[in-house]
């Protein structure tokens, strides 16, 4: 088998063996990547140069280390969304207001990953600020689906997801906001987590919405999830949302019986409109849990109806608020003026794209004089409802099964006209978000058209245990996960 298709142990057993060498394993993943990105365009910033370099360095590392002494990482080709700043490499948010942004610091993740040796592969394309559901609102170019070049490969990290899913790299990170990790791993058959919010630090993503912002990882198994999440949790001093809990191994929970585990299969994601063969897919995947040992009950989440409106009002409330920075004088893209609100102005009209500019709008609207009340604090009332409908449903179950996205991958501009539509891509993940639970999506099945479905499970507030460990479980028993695009 080819290099660029083995995962995070695979390339370490490799590595560590003396089989192949950590430039082996970067010529590997170029070579996919001249052979593929054209038809793909995963990457905003491919960084071949800087990869040689850390590939050189891990290479000493290794052979100093001796064999079982290197950390897992190293050596590893990891790509980065493009929404994290890696110091001394662009990084743009796919925005022409960040176009030509060189952070002079590193993300918190980055920092982690530099520390375990790993190779940054290059940095990847998304939604502008992350917003939105199909990465056809980046300003430079639309990312496709491997498994349907005429598809969208889901966002906001679609790249990241697209990536993963052609070998173009060996796992990725992406941020998660309202399903932007889950909802892309799903539609290109992947596996992708959202953390619980606070376990993974923000410092150094560009921010969205604050209280909804996660980072977390894309992969192909869930043993590569599991290693991942080792090295990006913990606490974070330079985050204050950051939880200051112990980081258990989480690779030691695969493989452990899920006999008995109760899974809520909740009634309000099984909706009128949702793919047949969605529906059929997930209902299999529910069954063949059951056949390992765990317990499939009914629950309710009464106030899923509102998370779709809760969402946009809060998300894009916190991004009015977080986006006023790109005014064009402290960094970033900057247009003429005759004045200095003309400059502001013509600036933010012409730095930043529509879905951007939509949103900015719908929150600035919502938290103005005379509508916040009306608008931004009844959302904050329904986020507590749904976030109690978890709570409760929780005291019963283990963990909730449902599917990821209502279709598989929709064409490419089928859903750009009608941005409702788009929207609501994200039906089954934005209550994760705003609740602050944990997420998973894992591949379940595919349609007639040969497209990925997803699986996802969600768990109780900092137990990403258990989903893993049901993940993994439904991974081992199904070959879902084996299947590759032809590109």
């Amino acid at each position: 088998m080819e290099i660029y298709r083995l995962g995070i142990s695979e390339i370490r057993d490799l590595l560590d063996k003396k089989e192949a060498s950590v430039k082996d394993v970067v010529n590997a993943v170029y070579k996919r990547i001249d052979s593929v990105e054209d038809k793909i365009k995963a990457f905003v910033t491919l960084t071949k140069d800087k990869a040689i370099e850390m590939a050189d360095a891990a290479q000493k590392m290794i052979t100093s280390a001796g064999a079982g002494g290197c950390p897992p990482l190293l050596g590893i080709p990891i790509a980065i969304k493009d929404n994290m700043c890696t110091r001394g490499i662009r990084t743009t948010c796919s925005s022409k207001i960040l176009y030509n942004f060189v952070p002079p610091y590193e993300s918190t993740v980055t920092s982690r990953f530099i520390e375990q040796g790993y190779i940054l592969i290059g940095k990847t394309n998304l939604d502008e600020f992350a917003m939105g559901s199909s990465t056809e609102n980046s300003a430079f170019f639309t990312t496709k689906n491997p498994w349907d070049l005429k598809r969208i490969p889901g966002g906001s990290s679609g790249g990241s997801a697209a990536a993963v899913a052609a070998d173009e790299c060996i796992a990725a990170l992406g941020s998660d906001t309202g399903g932007s990790i889950r909802q892309p791993a799903a539609l290109c058959g992947v596996v992708g987590l959202k953390p619980t919010y606070g376990r993974v630090s923000r410092y150094g993503l560009v921010a969205f919405a604050s209280s909804l912002d996660q980072i977390g990882p894309i992969t192909k198994n869930i043993k590569d999830s599991a290693i991942l999440m080792n090295i990006i949790f913990g606490h974070d001093p330079l985050d204050s949302t950051s939880a200051p809990l112990p980081v258990p191994d989480f690779t030691k929970v695969l493989g452990q019986e899920i006999k008995g585990l109760r899974l809520g299969v909740p009634k309000e994601y099984f909706i009128e409109g949702m793919d047949k063969e969605v529906e059929a897919s997930v209902r299999d995947a529910i069954k063949k849990l059951e056949s390992l040992g765990a317990v499939a009950v009914d629950v309710s989440l009464p106030h899923t109806e509102y998370a779709v409106a809760t969402y946009y009002i809060l998300a894009t409330s916190e991004a009015s608020s977080n986006l006023a920075r790109y005014d064009g004088v402290k960094y970033g893209f900057r247009a003429e003026g005759k004045d200095l609100m003309d400059m502001y102005m013509n600036t933010r009209a012409q730095g930043f794209g529509a879905e951007v500019k939509r949103r900015i709008m719908l929150g600035t609207y919502a938290l103005s004089s005379g509508y916040y009340e009306a608008y931004y604090k009844k959302a904050q009332q329904a986020r507590t409802l749904i976030k109690r409908d978890f709570e409760e449903a929780f005291n019963t179950v283990d963990v909730i099964v449902t599917p990821t996205s209502p279709t598989a991958a929709f064409k490419l501009g089928e859903k750009t006209e009608d941005p409702l539509q788009m929207y609501l891509s994200d039906i089954f993940t934005i209550s994760v978000n705003l609740a602050g639970v944990p997420g998973i999506s894992i591949p379940c099945g595919f349609t007639l058209n040969n497209l990925p479905i997803g699986l996802q499970i969600i768990g109780k507030h900092f137990d990403e245990e258990t989903i893993l460990k049901v993940a993994y479980a439904y991974e081992q028993a199904t070959e879902w996960h084996m299947r590759m695009p032809s590109l």
